[in-house]
């Protein structure tokens, strides 16, 4: 792999990534560069997270380079973008014929350049054969534009209203024909949270991840995270997913960890690992041969960790973890889920970052859903290294209660 980057094991690939690739000018002139400098900055990251999303086995990729309000700005600008798509194809067609990736050009045809449209025609000919991958660029391209020329090619073909449907439209669209059209994972860059209107009718269940660095910073790096996020996502499509094992009491469990972490006030006749038992019981919903057996894992880990035997405590933990994971059929990867707990407790659980990801791995929500949670765990976790723990058990119980308003 050309990146050298891989994703974890059992991550979710999107067939369709669509990406806005906003920002390029505010970062050059946050660099005291011309603006043009940032479309070519620009250009170069496309090229580089195109390729890793190919090399991971995303199928379709979309890339908005131009949309149908953009004719507002300079000439020179504009000028400058139109030769820079040019030498975009002209970079690109070779490849994409090596890679078996055909390239599709998504909006108007009437209103580009005479020579940029012979090279679209071109790229768009020569690779016609090829059903690996699909590049969609889409220039002088909005989503409104694209449903309106739809609607106005179906009356010019003389369809009758009764006759059109959902599966008509899909054939007048600009993605008509693909294997792909609807988007599984929409990106935008530059710290924006609206879609202006990019690819409408593609996007009823779309996830969407923004991220704020400009376009030009947007690295395979950066594409990781955004998969993996949208990985950890539990995409309903108007359906029913509940998660029924998850049905513990938010104060009963907030009350046994309080316990859990002052060992003192655990009822005297009761062992440590007899309280491990019921305290997993009730929040994972574990059956008791089950539970025993991840009460052992954990208290392994938290004896290491006393010890500050961290390496040892993540070994526990990957077990801990591998057995809830096969119980309750949840999609994380032990290891990394391990990996995180142990810089959490190295951190006394007060780092929210670190928190919010292990959540989001745990439960397979994403980073945004995980943030209100990871907040009150790490608010309970700072009033129980101070020794305040009325504090501390009542933002428990608010924790598990935003928890359980998440996964249920």
């Amino acid at each position: 792999m050309q990146n050298n980057l891989k994703l974890p094991k059992d991550s979710v690939i999107p067939n369709h990534i669509a990406i806005i690739p906003d920002g390029n000018r505010r970062w050059a002139r946050a660099r005291g560069l011309y603006t043009l400098e940032g479309h070519r900055a620009g250009f170069e990251a496309s090229v580089k997270v195109c390729r890793a999303a190919r090399e991971w086995g995303v199928h379709t990729v979309t890339l908005w380079g131009f949309s149908t309000e953009n004719w507002d700005r300079t000439e020179k600008e504009v000028s400058y973008l139109m030769n820079l798509y040019k030498k975009l194809i002209d970079d690109f067609l070779e490849e994409a014929k090596e890679n078996e990736v055909r390239i599709y050009h998504l909006g108007r045809k009437d209103r580009l350049p005479k020579f940029l449209m012979k090279k679209i025609e071109q790229a768009e000919k020569e690779t016609a054969k090829y059903t690996k991958h699909i590049m969609n660029i889409c220039l002088d391209y909005g989503g409104h534009d694209d449903i309106l020329r739809a609607v106005q090619n179906i009356i010019k073909d003389g369809v009758k209203a009764e006759d059109i449907n959902k599966e008509l439209m899909e054939k007048y669209i600009d993605t008509h024909n693909q294997p792909y059209p609807y988007v599984d994972l929409m990106i935008r860059t530059s710290g924006e949270q609206r879609t202006s209107g990019f690819l409408l009718w593609e996007s009823p269940y779309t996830e969407y991840y923004w991220d704020n660095g400009h376009f030009p910073d947007f690295s395979p790096e950066k594409l990781k995270d955004a998969i993996i996020d949208s990985s950890r996502r539990r995409r309903r499509f108007g359906g029913n997913d509940a998660m029924e094992h998850f049905t513990f009491d938010p104060k009963l469990v907030a009350n046994l960890e309080l316990k859990w972490w002052r060992l003192g006030n655990i009822p005297q006749g009761v062992t440590l690992l007899d309280y491990s038992i019921k305290h997993l019981k009730e929040q994972f919903g574990l059956s008791k041969i089950l539970a025993s057996q991840a009460a052992k894992y954990m208290f392994e880990a938290t004896t290491s960790f006393d010890k500050n035997k961290f390496e040892k405590a993540k070994v526990s933990l990957k077990k801990f973890y591998k057995l809830l994971k096969n119980e309750l059929k949840l999609a994380f990867e032990p290891e990394i889920v391990a990996s995180l707990e142990v810089e959490m407790r190295k951190r006394k659980g007060e780092d929210e970052e670190t928190t919010k990801e292990h959540l989001a791995e745990v439960y397979r929500i994403s980073l945004f859903q995980a943030a209100k949670a990871a907040h009150l765990r790490v608010l309970a976790n700072v009033a129980r290294n101070k020794g305040d723990w009325k504090s501390a058990e009542d933002y428990l119980e608010k924790y598990y209660n935003a928890l359980k308003e998440r996964i249920a």
